[in-house]
């Protein structure tokens, strides 16, 4: 009888998935096209109704209030149904905090620019490097793609001006400034000296630029929504969504180090009412239970209109 290797069958597979099936056989529709190439901030795009649900959704908890009180809890929403006019509201949504893992998403964002741009060679190891960072949030896959980039290279896409990620004079935002490796060199970011960073309303920003193909091009926007859909970790936001939304495509990467807690998600109904993004990072060595007990509140304000 044979012996076969399981984890290549599992590399091929995933390599299959990602880059064999052609674009048209993706099960979703996004990313759609919007008109305009300027780019309209999320700060133009506050929904005052929206904003004041979500305040009192995520104010039915003592705790929660506190945490929010003291910049440890922030969360932000953009409504999708109408992807021309989005509709934006944050708590603390200008907070950079640490966000472990969650700013993978930069990584993954540099390496696609890198390889439109011709500096970075589209090979079946760094696919399968850029589906494991993302889907299962592979230390040493983000660490070799990391070393591929460079610190300096991963920086500068962030405070590109087409993208803007990472804004000094705004408070900050994604950033990727060390290898998830122990001993690894730094380049924090320069306002609170942190490796790994985000804030949710950049991180929103991510996931609309995203949804709407703004990101290095439409086709590598669809590779990256590929890439983050299936999500391979199913705790914080996608273990209470499977629930609430079963049929809905879910786009997510979530971190977690110590107290620090991160996840955000783009949720898509293709025949429903669910078409939003979340962001939550939370400080609290309860940070993980907090996500998932605030999205059935989100999920429920983001279905009023």
């Amino acid at each position: 009888m044979r012996e076969y290797n399981f984890k290549y069958i599992f590399c091929f597979l995933l390599l299959f998935s990602v880059l064999i099936v052609p674009k048209n056989s993706s099960p979703f529709s996004l990313p759609v096209s919007v008109n305009g190439e300027i780019w309209s901030p999320l700060e133009k795009a506050v929904d005052d109704t929206l904003q004041t649900q979500l305040k009192a959704a995520l104010s039915q908890k003592k705790l929660w209030q506190r945490l929010q009180g003291m910049e440890r809890m922030a969360v932000g929403v953009v409504d999708l149904t109408d992807p021309m006019n989005p509709r934006y509201a944050a708590i603390n949504g200008d907070k950079m905090m640490y966000a472990a893992s969650l700013p993978k998403i930069a990584v993954l964002l540099a390496a696609e620019q890198a390889i439109e741009d011709g500096r970075l060679e589209e090979s079946p190891e760094i696919t399968e490097d850029l589906a494991n960072m993302i889907r299962y949030s592979s230390n040493p896959a983000a660490s070799r793609l990391i070393d591929f980039l460079g610190l300096d290279s991963i920086a500068d896409v962030l405070r590109d001006p087409q993208y803007r990620f990472y804004d000094q004079e705004g408070g900050g935002g994604l950033w990727v400034g060390r290898k998830y490796a122990r001993k690894s060199e730094r380049n924090p970011e320069p306002l609170q000296g942190l490796s790994h960073a985000a804030t949710v309303r950049q991180v929103c920003r991510f996931y609309y630029m995203l949804a709407t193909g703004r990101l290095v091009s439409e086709a590598r926007s669809r590779q990256m929504l590929e890439m983050m859909s299936n999500p391979g970790i199913n705790h914080k936001f996608v273990g209470a969504l499977k629930e609430l939304a079963p049929n809905a495509h879910i786009f997510r990467k979530s971190g977690t180090w110590r107290n620090w807690h991160s996840d955000s998600a783009l949720i898509w109904e293709e025949n429903g009412p669910r078409r939003y993004i979340v962001v939550g990072l939370v400080e609290s060595s309860t940070g993980g239970k907090i996500l998932s007990e605030i999205i059935p509140l989100v999920d429920r304000v983001m279905l009023q209109r």
